[in-house]
């Protein structure tokens, strides 16, 4: 408990002891006490010690009320800096190899919704891409709603290349339209881009322009992966994807030029450690300034000192009365 002005606890205090003293006739020559309801002297005095014990918790209540009695309740920043972030996943077929259990996409879906649940006050939005880009999910803050749209994420529907550059580019133009100041991008691919308008090393100088980071990720082991091609009459089919067929280099290149940071995810643990070494990196930064909530206590106080006195005031003219 905290107290608005606690020096006026010493006029509560000083009025009190004034009160107490001249109920108990300090300040009088003499005085007569007659009980209305009984004239036995000891009930007349009851009655009184009954009374005063009344005043002086009702004194002592306002006085209390006086220091400005609160209690913190929460901290209101006053000013919170939100990070944009984009994550730019590939879904591509080759994202379906199970090289990361149970494939690529999945663990990878896996991993972006912890991270998501780690930044709840960042906007994050959400491109995919394979021979075409798409934005599945413009930026948000709603959390439940960013999980369900990396849960619901899907191959197929987007060709058969792997467009880097204009996925890259597209979430520029997401993030230069944003006021907020720090913007990133998260690319997350298993390929090389073959597709597209604009290369991937043209993309990332657009976005060192803007001040945009960009961090790289290459999902996928160096031995070779089983990539499922349809169902056959003895089950489902496989062929073999060799491993280490990202293009790394060019990875490196967009983080390099943006200022961000390229990694590899060679299995499910290496994905987590990415993922969370990131997640630090572009911690959301809260100012040290902050407005504190109270629950003001003072106004119970006074209530129930008022209370109090109303009470003393009408034992002291309708069950004791006092004649100087």
């Amino acid at each position: 408990m905290e107290y608005r002005t606690p020096f006026l606890a010493v006029l509560g205090i000083l009025t009190t002891l004034a009160w107490a003293l001249n109920y108990l006739g300090y300040f009088q020559t003499s005085k007569l006490v007659v009980g209305r309801v009984n004239n036995n002297g000891k009930k007349a005095k009851l009655y009184k010690t009954s009374n005063f014990v009344i005043g002086l918790i009702a004194w002592l209540l306002i006085s209390f009320s006086m220091t400005g009695p609160r209690k913190p309740l929460s901290f209101s920043p006053s000013q919170i800096e939100v990070n944009d972030i984009l994550l730019v996943l590939d879904v591509s077929r080759s994202m379906l190899a199970e090289d990361l259990k149970p494939n690529r996409i999945e663990n990878a879906k896996q991993r972006l919704r912890e991270f998501a649940a780690l930044k709840p006050t960042d906007r994050i939005g959400i491109i995919i891409f394979s021979e075409k880009v798409f934005t599945l999910l413009p930026l948000t803050t709603d959390p439940s709603l960013i999980d369900k749209i990396i849960s619901d994420i899907r191959i197929g529907f987007l060709g058969s290349g792997t467009n880097i550059g204009d996925a890259l580019g597209l979430a520029v133009a997401r993030a230069q339209n944003s006021e907020t100041k720090n913007k990133v991008i998260v690319l997350l691919t298993d390929g090389v881009s073959n597709v597209g308008n604009m290369t991937p090393v043209d993309a990332a100088k657009l976005a060192a322009e803007y001040g945009i980071k960009v961090y790289t990720i290459g999902i996928g082991s160096d031995k070779d992966a089983r990539l499922p091609v349809g169902r056959g009459a003895f089950g489902m089919r496989y062929q073999a994807m060799p491993g280490g067929s990202i293009d790394m280099k060019t990875l490196q290149t967009i983080s390099d030029t943006t200022g961000g940071k390229t990694y590899r995810a060679k299995d499910e643990g290496s994905f987590k450690e990415i993922l969370d070494e990131i997640n630090e990196l572009e911690k959301t930064k809260i100012d040290s300034k902050s407005q504190i909530i109270y629950d003001e206590l003072y106004w119970d106080y006074l209530l129930w000192g008022v209370f109090l006195i109303l009470l003393h005031l009408a034992i002291k003219n309708f069950v004791v009365r006092e004649v100087l």
